[in-house]
């Protein structure tokens, strides 16, 4: 007998409709994209297919047609089990945030391991080449972009007033939210206590900085437990499988160093409130240095036969050459770029097989990668900021 089983999945704008016959190893996979006023009425028509082929149920089909139109896949988790590190770990706890020992028990005991989480943090094989040109396309498309105007004119002045009181302009912050979440739509499904815990205890050994990254997670942990104390909300937080929360998806320690209560009512939220999210973003960007008036990054070109690549390259994306230099060691800079005042990185971005990326990166540029240390990041924030900038105006 071949028992066929049928999933419906609903992401963004997109069905996926999956048929599979266990005992043959037999799938078929349907996937469509649609304008979103289509989504709801192509579900419905899948599910009276699926229905009318014997593949599935009625009950479980109209189970399926109430989800959301984002439906986030389930997490699958299993208990810790009485372990002695949990009690070592709350002891840890309970002393580092000065939380009371009972009360850092009770929590450990309600978290649960996630599966697969190891997997999920272990960095990208080799073989996977970056390409900046996939990632720009990704975050800068049509969709987001129309998203960010319609942000930008929700919350026009909590805006303007993070600018004006942190001097970090506002395409830059509405850019942040735009990658992070997608203007909140994205802010992740997992249980930060149970992603935290599981991060502190089974960490993958195998990862090329397992013992500096534990450490950082169980001190995340430290940090999200003292949130939690002092913030105690009726259901479980949720966030990214990193522990990564909110609008602005922050870690609990950027949480407790960098978010305002920028809308004024008494609490930080940075789940609920997007006006918190925003004054939050700006106050972290400046907290790390940013310069008023800088710009981010300026277009280079090279002369060839001057070019020392590997002295510019050699220090990452840290500035470390003034324009002078720059242009002594092959990098042709045009206009303001050739009176910038501070030092410059030359930042490269690879395209896959095709001839990577260049730009001359800023102190400013530095600090975006502080919020995410990747240039690819940095600059995907900028574009999309720009992009909504100029839809705004249009």
């Amino acid at each position: 007998m071949c028992v066929i089983t049928c999933f419906v999945h609903m992401r963004d704008e997109c069905i996926e409709l999956s048929l599979t016959c266990k005992l043959i190893f037999f799938s078929i996979v349907y996937r469509v994209k649609l304008p979103s006023l289509l989504t709801y009425f192509l579900t419905r028509f899948l599910l009276v297919v699926a229905i009318s082929m014997g593949f599935i149920g009625l009950p479980n089909a109209l189970a399926a047609g109430q989800g959301k139109k984002h439906k986030v896949h389930s997490v699958r988790t299993t208990p810790f089990g009485p372990r002695a590190e949990m009690a070592h770990l709350a002891t840890d706890l309970s002393q580092d945030q000065q939380l009371p020992m009972a009360w850092v028990r009770h929590q450990l005991s309600l978290a649960r391991r996630v599966q697969g989480l190891e997997k999920m943090v272990m960095p990208p094989p080799s073989s996977s080449p970056k390409n900046w040109a996939a990632y720009q396309a990704r975050f800068i498309e049509p969709r987001r972009i129309e998203a960010g105007v319609k942000f930008w004119q929700t919350y026009k002045d909590a805006l303007e007033r993070a600018q004006n009181t942190y001097g970090v302009p506002a395409e830059l912050v509405v850019g942040v939210m735009g990658v992070e979440t997608f203007y909140g739509q994205h802010m992740g499904n997992y249980k930060v206590l149970d992603v935290l815990t599981t991060l502190t205890l089974h960490f993958p050994p195998e990862h090329p900085r397992a013992q500096e990254r534990q450490a950082f997670f169980k001190s995340e942990l430290g940090y999200f437990l003292k949130l939690v104390h002092a913030q105690p909300k009726g259901q479980a937080i949720t966030g990214s499988y990193a522990g990564a929360m909110g609008w602005p998806q922050f870690m609990p320690s950027s949480w407790s160093r960098f978010a305002v209560d920028f809308d004024g009512d008494g609490r930080i939220d940075l789940l609920k409130s997007p006006v918190d999210a925003i004054g939050s973003v700006a106050n972290y960007f400046k907290a790390f240095g940013w310069q008023t008036g800088m710009p981010t990054h300026y277009p280079v070109q090279f002369d060839e036969a001057k070019l020392d690549k590997p002295t510019l390259l050699a220090p990452d994306i840290l500035p470390s050459f003034s324009a002078a230099t720059m242009r002594d060691k092959g990098v042709l800079l045009e206009g303001n770029a050739q009176q910038h005042k501070g030092n410059l990185a030359l930042v490269e971005l690879f395209n896959g097989t095709d001839a990577p990326s260049y730009v001359a990166g800023t102190e400013n540029f530095y600090v975006v990668t502080r919020y995410n240390w990747s240039s690819y990041y940095a600059l995907a924030v900028i574009e999309l900021g720009s992009a909504i900038k100029e839809g705004l105006a249009r």
